[in-house]
């Protein structure tokens, strides 16, 4: 005769104390769960409703400054701290814990057209149109002391930006030149020049710390190598490029901010054609800043808006405005990756959520596993034709949906167009150009 003995080990019903969940024995048998697809399903669509139910990405607003914010200093070791300058050549440095200006002193003449931190923190480079550099200390002055620069550097050519090296004591400003400095001395190390009017925006790699990046007047991206005496090559697109941001995980990656509504994300090993182009801004794109993490970016217009994208997608994944938001100049990407700063033409600096539904304050684990739950739920099922309508829905300015509209019909009557113009030709004639290669014009090396 056989017999079956029923074994039960305690360790997996008995709770250790008080204060822990009872263990539920569950067997995880499909056979015994028929319906746990459609169950997981409306968990899913549910989770997708209150995401946008709770979608409220605004925090604060930061006001002070007296005329329009033009660029953003972000600190490479506080969180809480942020440096931000304006059209009437003003600097102002901000708490953002407490939300107050902490710290504020005219540093230029005319407008700031760029912030940047030493690789330590303690100190604050400024340039602005009055061809100076100057050098501040981090740290308030003591009380009775007066605000002055610890260091101020003429410059010979007009100054349009400033970007300091992550590794190194070297920053390199742009203008009529690409100028390479050392925070201890007073003239320029290196200058490189290809021929163009102004360069109105520099960046250097956060990787490769060599290795930095202009946009040119003349509608060009320029590649420049410290260690080199010449550029090292440049691709020039139909319009203008404004901002220039790098990938902080891609060294190789980079993304330009575009008068021409997009977006152009490239590889520095192929500047032929972009790796992707982001769309569905409506007007001229200002600035853009990259998160920490190399997944996302956020990107600022002339449209009143700010939206943010994933790094290989074309189409945002969220857009923020306000009814009071003028022309957004400026925008950054928070260090810990959970805010974003946007600065623009009305004086304020707004504070936001990275992630709109994200709840601010204390998380208990218990919450926690059940957010991480609902977002695998939703990664699960992003392709179901009502999670994917309820998630990607979102309420747009009027003039922005007018705008859309107008572009959609612009762009569909073109390709009316070129059909035509292919139907009634020589086959060959008229050939097909991707969108990617219709931004780009030629790279020269």
């Amino acid at each position: 005769m056989k017999v079956k003995m029923m074994s039960r080990n305690p360790d997996n019903y008995v709770r250790e104390t008080k204060l822990q969940q009872h263990k539920l024995p569950r067997n995880y048998d499909p056979s015994l769960h028929p319906l746990e697809g459609p169950r997981e399903y409306v968990r899913a669509l549910n989770a997708t409703k209150l995401d946008r139910v709770f979608a409220k990405p605004f925090v604060c607003n930061l006001s002070g400054h007296r005329d329009g914010v033009s660029c953003f200093g972000k600190h490479p070791k506080l969180l809480s701290a942020l440096a931000t300058g304006a059209y009437d050549g003003e600097v102002r440095i901000w708490d953002l814990a407490n939300r107050l200006s902490v710290r504020s002193f005219v540093a230029h003449n005319g407008f700031v057209r760029g912030i940047a931190y030493a690789k330590n923190g303690e100190r604050i480079f400024t340039v602005g149109d009055d061809k100076t550099i100057k050098v501040w200390n981090s740290l308030a002055p003591e009380v009775g002391e007066e605000e002055e620069p610890v260091n101020t550097v003429q410059s010979r050519y007009g100054l349009h930006g400033i970007s300091h090296n992550r590794k190194d004591n070297s920053f390199a400003t742009c203008g009529e030149v690409c100028a390479i400095w050392d925070e201890q001395h007073n003239d320029p190390l290196k200058t490189l020049k290809w021929g163009v009017d102004t360069l109105h925006t520099i960046s250097y790699n956060p990787v490769e710390t060599n290795v930095l990046a202009c946009c040119a007047s003349d509608r060009s991206i320029i590649l420049y190598d410290q260690r080199e005496a010449q550029p090292l090559r440049r691709v020039v697109l139909t319009m203008k490029s404004n901002k220039l941001a790098w990938n902080p995980m891609e060294a190789f990656n980079f993304t330009v901010a575009n008068e021409d509504c997009n977006l152009y994300t490239f590889d520095t090993r192929k500047l032929q054609t972009p790796l992707k182009v982001h769309f569905d801004h409506v007007s001229a794109v200002t600035d853009v800043d990259y998160a920490p993490t190399g997944r996302e970016f956020v990107s600022a217009s002339y449209d009143k808006t700010i939206r943010i994208y994933h790094a290989h997608q074309s189409h945002s994944r969220d857009i923020y405005h306000t009814k009071r938001m003028q022309h957004v100049v400026c925008v950054a990407w928070s260090l810990d990756n959970r805010y974003i700063f946007s600065g623009s033409d009305e004086m304020n600096v707004r504070m936001w959520k990275s992630n709109a539904s994200e709840k601010l304050g204390i998380i208990r684990p218990r919450e926690r596993s059940n957010f991480n739950y609902q977002e695998a739920l939703k990664e699960k099922y992003a392709a179901h034709p009502q999670i994917k309508r309820i998630a990607r829905h979102r309420q747009v300015p009027r003039h922005v949906l007018n705008a859309q509209r107008k572009m959609r019909a612009v762009k569909e009557k073109d390709q009316v167009k070129e059909g035509n113009v292919r139907k009634h030709s020589k086959p060959g004639r008229v050939p097909y150009v991707s969108e990617k290669k219709k931004h780009v014009l030629k790279e020269e090396v």
